[in-house]
């Protein structure tokens, strides 16, 4: 009994002594976060400053080279602000407002160092200026009113959350929505993506959650005896969908269903994979049947890649006017390699469909666009983002640079204006 008791005594004391080496790792772990947090908070707050005084910079010359180098330090600093918010607990929203402003004055930066319309940016800029005065005043006053709560790691957490309201950025993120929407208005091209992002486009029907479940099983015989979970998507969500959890022995899931007319959004399955058996014809030939019983019968294939467990495969929309790869209307595969079974799809690119206008193809003489030491493997028809949120017929090039050693380049041209596009390295 008293040897029992003793071996009791000694386990409480160490299970206390582990207990307070736990807190003491866990107050030491929340202490490292909040200073990350602070250090970002602070970090953001002296880049704020700094973008704004290089707007208003910018408008001091007239000279060329000292507007560009101005407009570079815009591009730069508003890229490195981004960086930072990015890594505050600040709330979605207030992020979301962040990023989309800074990122589209750092575009409008780039694109007037690019074309020269300096005047432009002249008539604009000093409200843009003033206004981020003012956002770096109320970001100022908003850490300053998190810095009280210094040590309290639950006051940060709820930055994060959703479900409660973040009363120390709202002011900052209500300044941040009405300023972004009178210092860069949506443009005609920008309004139609953002309709499109939104699924606006989107005329069937609204299915219930019966419906639903219904088309996921015709869709997915493999699942139709799993244990499904329906819930429905936020009131803030851009469209309403369904979100349908599974669980079918090994496998474990969820698809994605809008709303209206029960488009595939997202199909994912988790389970154990076993050694390769398939080749690779093998899972293009199952990828393509399985779009097939999707509907997606105006696609082909594109291209893929694998890792130890399965191929990943991509397909791009054919435009019927010419046989071009449409490829923001992607959809995205993803096979097991022991027995090409479908573990995941993404079809929100196909579902938003874009709108092609209409464009002429004018032939380019390889031999004079291109330096001697070029060769082409490959050309192809695509349309492409022309970075303007246009779509833009394209010739996509592989060259080959064949002078000391090889390199491989992709470079996506422009079919009717001949303006490069992009270029990418490969090899």
């Amino acid at each position: 009994m008293r040897t029992m008791l003793v071996i009791l005594t000694v386990a409480v004391i160490g299970l206390g002594a582990y207990s307070v080496h736990m807190h003491k790792e866990n107050t030491s772990l929340q202490r490292t976060v909040l200073a990350q947090y602070t250090n970002n908070l602070t970090d953001a707050s002296e880049k704020l400053t700094g973008l704004q005084q290089a707007v208003s910079q910018s408008l001091l010359f007239q000279d060329d080279q000292a507007m560009n180098n101005e407009l570079d330090a815009v591009w730069r600093l508003s890229s490195e602000v981004r960086s930072s918010l990015s890594n505050i607990p600040v709330g979605q929203e207030v992020s979301n407002e962040w990023l989309s402003y800074l990122g589209r004055l750092g575009d409008e930066a780039k694109r007037t160092e690019k074309t020269g319309d300096y005047q432009a940016w002249r008539e604009k800029m000093p409200q843009v200026s003033t206004n981020l005065q003012s956002l770096s005043d109320e970001w100022t006053a908003a850490t300053v009113d998190l810095y009280k709560n210094n040590g309290n790691m639950d006051v940060w957490v709820q930055q994060v959350d959703n479900t409660k309201p973040n009363t120390t950025f709202d002011n900052v993120q209500k300044t941040l929505k009405d300023y972004s929407e009178k210092d860069f208005p949506l443009t005609l091209s920008e309004s139609d993506w953002q309709k499109k992002i939104e699924l606006k486009a989107l005329q069937d029907s609204v299915i219930t959650e019966k419906e639903a479940l219904e088309k996921v099983k015709k869709l997915f015989p493999i699942i139709k005896d799993a244990t499904f979970t329906v819930t429905k998507s936020s009131d803030t969500a851009p469209y309403p969908f369904y979100h349908i959890q599974f669980h079918q022995g090994i496998r474990l899931g969820y698809i994605d269903l809008t709303e209206k007319g029960g488009h595939l959004l997202s199909y994912l399955v988790e389970r154990p994979v076993d050694e390769a058996r398939l080749s690779q014809d093998e899972i293009k030939k199952k990828a393509e049947e399985y779009l097939k019983r999707l509907g997606m019968n105006d696609v082909a294939f594109v291209e893929s890649r694998e890792n130890h467990q399965a191929w990943h495969l991509t397909f791009a929309r054919v435009h019927p006017g010419d046989n071009a790869l449409i490829y923001a209307d992607g959809v995205q595969l993803k096979l097991a390699k022991d027995t090409g079974e479908l573990l995941g799809a993404n079809a929100m690119e196909y579902i938003q469909e874009e709108k092609i206008k209409p464009q002429t193809a004018k032939a380019i003489d390889w031999k004079t666009f291109f330096d001697d030491d070029v060769k082409i493997e490959e050309v192809k028809n695509i349309y492409t983002d022309n970075g303007q949120f246009e779509q833009r017929l394209c010739y996509e090039v592989i060259a080959v640079r064949d002078k000391n050693t090889q390199e491989t380049f992709r470079v996506v041209i422009d079919a009717e204006n001949h303006n490069v596009i992009k270029v990418e390295y490969l090899t």
